[in-house]
């Protein structure tokens, strides 16, 4: 079934759903995983739930503007309690499962939430503790029963009770509905914080729904009918909550909810998506366990997959392939391609990847492979998107031109700038930041440094804040040099400093996989602890280092290094929840390691 609906005019997010639960009525919106069976809610009952817990938060005192915070993972309830908040006319404030204690009380007394929607029981120990130190204390409401070993506060009420106190106030609840417009507050969206403490992004209806207009209007070549979605990133990113839910909503899609990482690709194949969105981190997850299958099979097999890569690269570099070839590709398109894409559900029409850079040989691989993958660009402080390739204009090397009704132009020093109605309107109770992230005019500064093509494409060159400035003034770009590290077998993660340094040094995270098989091959135990403090096996990886490095110029190769046995993980706070490294805390956790290296004798 095709979208139908005006999003240049609707007049907000909910009432978005409401007109599509009236015309979508009994068919499948939600699904989720339990006991090995598939559950679904269809749009009547979600947008009914949605209502009964409206009523219910403003039978508690939640009145329009009010914040009311969200900790929980992808599930059928996350979506009803959004819509819930912003039908009963409060503002949304996510928060990831992967906070802290004083993560979560940081989010609460910064937002000032009046209330908080917590699922789990697990969860919940540590949402009660910070909002019992909370400032001003917020109501709990818990969709889980927690365990409350001691009680230091009001204890949390049940989700179904406070469903319950809101039936029969539906009336007011849809009348809140039509009185919300495009540029009221739909959510705060605390940033990932990578350099620092997470602010709140403020972002209008009015922005999300012009995120899923621009959206609609870049992939309409690919037929959106009966689309289904297989949300996997956490909600709580404003890239999963834009595209993972608000966009499948606009277009009246179904949304399934992975059950996680280890068993995605057991859900890719049972849910069969056509549109799925994720970030370069499960990509280049996918493509290893791809090429880990593939060096189990026979060598014919390994053969027909490398020419089929082969092949695919050489026609997207070059635009076409001689005859003798074209006709060799597409024997491969059945023999090798279409056995990939049935792997992934057989009517998948895209990947689209945000939150971070796709390495042009990741998307080079998918795509060779005949897997379209989309590569776009955003942040939250634009709703988050920005720009995306177009299916039939792909240009693997850039992020595509700007969505429908977005300026994007270059400052004097080459930074990207932003306007529209995509762009959020500050940073809640921050006016100096937001002086420094919004210009007069209203344009949004990324702090990312690009160019523009004739096309209008957008090619991510830097990024402005993480530019390291050496001693010698020369300006150097950190991801690049992590990204051509971390693509050699050897080398699972990296970071590279040298802010006002003579020269760059890094700390880098070996691969286990590879060390796994070098510890064997020497006759020692894969113990990636002892490895890390091995001779040997540090030789290994300078020898990885040393490939790099001839690849670079003088003042981009990395001179020394040390090793961590410990990867970078969301646990241990050293990557967000969208796989991106927290460079000041990493810095806070291997400072004195990596100043060692500056003191060592050459």
């Amino acid at each position: 079934m095709t979208p139908s609906l005006d999003l240049t005019t609707c007049p907000s997010l909910t009432a978005m759903v409401r007109d599509q639960a009236e015309r979508l009525g009994e068919r499948t919106l939600l699904a989720a995983k339990s006991d090995g069976v598939w559950h679904r809610l269809s749009w009547r009952q979600t947008w009914d739930a949605a209502l009964a817990l409206a009523g219910g938060l403003k039978a508690l005192g939640i009145v329009p503007g009010d914040r009311v915070a969200l900790v929980s993972e992808n599930r059928p309830e996350w979506a009803i309690a959004d819509l819930a908040i912003m039908a009963a006319g409060a503002v949304t404030v996510p928060a990831y499962v992967t906070n802290t204690v004083a993560d979560h009380r940081h989010i609460l007394d910064n937002s000032g939430a009046r209330a908080v929607i917590v699922s789990t029981a697990a969860l919940a120990e540590k949402v009660l503790a910070a909002a019992w130190a909370a400032d001003h204390a917020p109501q709990v409401i818990a969709i889980a029963p927690p365990h409350l070993r001691q009680m230091s506060g009001a204890p949390p009420l049940a989700w179904d009770a406070v469903l319950a106190m809101g039936r029969g106030r539906e009336a007011a609840v849809l009348a809140q509905v039509a009185a919300t417009r495009r540029d009221d507050l739909a959510c705060v969206i605390y940033t990932s914080g990578t350099g620092g403490t997470p602010k709140g992004v403020m972002l209008s209806h009015g922005a999300i729904l012009h995120n899923c207009r621009g959206a609609t209007l870049l992939l309409a070549d690919l037929g959106l009918e009966d689309e289904v979605f297989l949300s996997f990133l956490p909600l709580s990113h404003s890239y999963e909550h834009t595209a993972g839910l608000y966009f499948p909503l606009s277009l009246g899609a179904e949304i399934h909810y992975a059950e996680g990482l280890d068993h995605l690709s057991a859900n890719i194949a049972e849910v069969r998506p056509t549109i799925m969105t994720a970030v370069p981190r499960l990509y280049e997850s996918m493509r290893a366990r791809m090429l880990r299958g593939i060096a189990r099979e026979s060598a014919v097999t390994r053969h027909l997959f490398a020419r089929t890569l082969a092949l695919g690269s050489a026609r997207i570099r070059t635009g076409r392939l001689p005859p003798w070839q074209a006709v060799e590709d597409r024997v491969l398109e059945k023999l090798v391609r279409a056995k990939v894409r049935a792997r992934m559900g057989g009517r998948l029409k895209a990947f689209v990847s945000g939150g971070a850079p796709l390495p042009y040989d990741l998307g080079l691989f998918f795509t060779a492979l005949g897997v379209r993958i989309l590569q776009g660009y955003g942040q939250t402080e634009a709703a988050p998107v920005i720009s995306c390739n177009p299916p039939g204009r792909m240009r693997l090397e850039t992020v595509g031109p700007p969505l429908a009704d977005t300026e994007v132009r270059l400052a004097a020093d080459g930074e990207i700038l932003v306007k529209g109605e995509l762009v959020m309107e500050g940073y809640w109770n921050d006016p100096d930041a937001t002086r420094l992230a919004l210009s007069d005019g209203g344009w949004l500064h990324t702090g990312d440094i690009g160019a523009i093509d004739s096309d209008g494409y957008i090619r991510i060159t830097d990024r402005k804040k993480d530019i390291i400035v050496n001693s010698g003034g020369d300006n150097i770009s950190p991801q690049r040099v992590e990204g051509l590290l971390t693509m050699e077998p050897e080398i699972a993660q990296a970071m590279v400093v040298g802010d006002r340094r003579p020269h760059l040094v890094a700390l880098l995270v070996p691969a286990e996989e590879w060390a796994t098989a070098w510890a064997q091959a020497q006759g020692r135990a894969a113990d990636l602890a002892a490895l890390v403090a091995d001779t040997a096996f540090r030789r290994a990886v300078a020898e990885a280092v040393e490939r790099v490095n001839a690849g670079l110029s003088p003042i981009e190769k990395v001179r020394k290094f040390t090793l961590s046995a410990e990867p970078f993980s969301v646990a241990n706070s050293l990557l967000t929840p969208t796989m991106k490294i927290r460079r000041h805390l990493i810095r806070e956790a291997y400072g004195a390691q990596l100043e060692a290296l500056y003191e060592e004798r050459r």
